[in-house]
């Protein structure tokens, strides 16, 4: 198995304690350097990169907590795991006081070592992300899109571009990518922000009824009509209108849409009087309209006028970087909802959810994270996870035998499983020995 990355100092002037630290660290493949003093310690410190430091407190010369001070201030980003022989109440405080992430005492086992390591490396992972987070979200105007990665970083590029202007923009993806987030944060950060943002699912609405939904209609349209009645057309005037799901849009409406973005107007269900509207379309889908177009599903024509912008979201699965940052995000705000709490991941179940292929891309990431952290009794585990992000072992099926090799093939797995003993193999398939032996021949 190959060394992890973390790098860890052990300060002790006990040689056998040190030993001992780093067989067990060793072991759990992390690598290690040692000290027996703190000036040793320091020379380390300053010519190597350290990502933790574990540190004795009695030693002669300078103190462990001398140490652990010098480190806080040099070297502020590192945890720093005190470990002592003489425990009590205001010793502990004096630690914690002294910047040190957490303290161990003597004499520990290797498990009780290696739950104390993973949980400083925890606290540091935690407050990393939380920086890279506040870092992320600084200046912008869409706090719930998170990310890092090159493919992240292009669409807030374009969201920068388009934010202030009015051009229709399509948005594909596959479904649980966050298309709305993206349509939300182009209106929101945008100049246009106190307009309305009025957000359809296409696919909601019957067929019959999408007309009169889009684009109102008037009294006496129809049985029902009993008053004028605005459509969503009216209700984002200055504002912006987003479509989900546009390919689930009728023909008829469809063909209304493209006067609308051609001339700017529309004309309500019952009446014969165009009116102007202002305002911007943004389109999503998570379906292939180019193919909906060869199938005569989709017009080509409002294909492209819906395409002035394109942005595509990629999956999940093809921004996996974004992982750690969106789960974090996900925690906290489920950890205050419903434990009253910030909570914390271990790293395995970090690597459990950097591995997973993710096929309802964010929306099921988010799902994870709220079931994890209702199932959790503190730091969410392996054991909150949901079955299907576990390993799974896929047998082959292998290929079709005819019934007498199916037959063989039993009859011998029942010998094994009796150690040869025809007369209890007989028991178990039910027949008699006469007729086994004759199977047998």
């Amino acid at each position: 198995m190959a060394l992890r990355k973390e790098n860890i100092l052990l300060v002790d002037d006990d040689i056998d304690i040190l030993e001992l630290l780093q067989r067990h660290l060793q072991s759990m493949q992390y690598h290690t350097y040692k000290a027996v003093s703190v000036k040793e310690a320091l020379y380390i410190l300053k010519d190597t990169k350290i990502d933790l430091l574990i540190t004795d407190i009695q030693m002669p010369e300078v103190d462990g907590l001398k140490l652990v001070k010098f480190a806080g201030e040099h070297y502020p980003e590192m945890p720093k795991l005190v470990i002592t022989g003489y425990p009590s109440v205001d010793g502990a405080l004096e630690v914690i006081k002294s910047g040190a992430t957490d303290y161990l005492t003597k004499p520990f086992t290797k498990e009780e070592l290696k739950q104390a390591v993973q949980k400083a490396f925890g606290q540091e992972r935690k407050r990393n992300i939380e920086k890279r987070i506040a870092d992320n979200q600084k200046g912008k105007g869409y706090p719930e899109m998170i990310g890092e990665s090159e493919a992240f970083q292009k669409i807030t590029d374009i969201i920068s571009r388009v934010k202030d202007n009015k051009a229709t923009i399509l948005i594909n993806g596959e479904s649980g990518t966050g298309k709305e987030l993206v349509a939300r944060a182009i209106h929101y950060s945008g100049k246009f922000s106190r307009s309305p943002f009025v957000a359809v699912n296409c696919g909601a609405i019957p067929e019959n009824l999408q007309e009169s939904e889009f684009f109102g209609y008037v009294k006496g349209a129809f049985t029902g009509a009993n008053e004028n009645r605005n459509g969503f057309f009216q209700a984002a005037e200055g504002g912006t209108l987003f479509l989900d799901e546009i390919g689930t849009a009728s023909l008829a409406v469809q063909t209304k849409l493209l006067r609308a973005l051609q001339e700017k107007e529309i004309t309500r269900v019952g009446s014969r009087k165009p009116e102007k509207v202002d305002i911007r379309i943004i389109a999503a889908t998570n379906q292939d309209l180019l193919a909906a177009i060869e199938n005569k599903k989709f017009r080509e024509d409002l294909f492209y006028r819906l395409t002035v912008v394109e942005i595509n979201v990629p999956p999940l699965r093809m921004r996996k970087s974004d992982i750690p940052l969106l789960a974090a995000m996900f925690l906290k705000k489920y950890g205050v909802e419903y434990k009253d709490r910030l909570l914390g991941l271990s790293p395995e179940v970090m690597r459990i959810l950097e591995r997973y292929h993710w096929p309802g891309n964010i929306r099921e990431l988010e799902n994870v994270i709220q079931r994890a952290v209702i199932m959790s009794d503190g730091t969410v585990d392996v054991k909150d996870l949901p079955e299907n992000l576990k390993y799974q072992i896929e047998f082959p099926e292998g290929d079709l035998l005819p019934l007498r090799e199916m037959e063989k093939e039993y009859i011998q797995r029942v010998l094994v499983h009796t150690k040869g003993n025809k007369t209890k193999a007989a028991e178990i398939l039910q027949i008699d020995r006469k007729t086994l032996r004759d199977k047998l021949k």
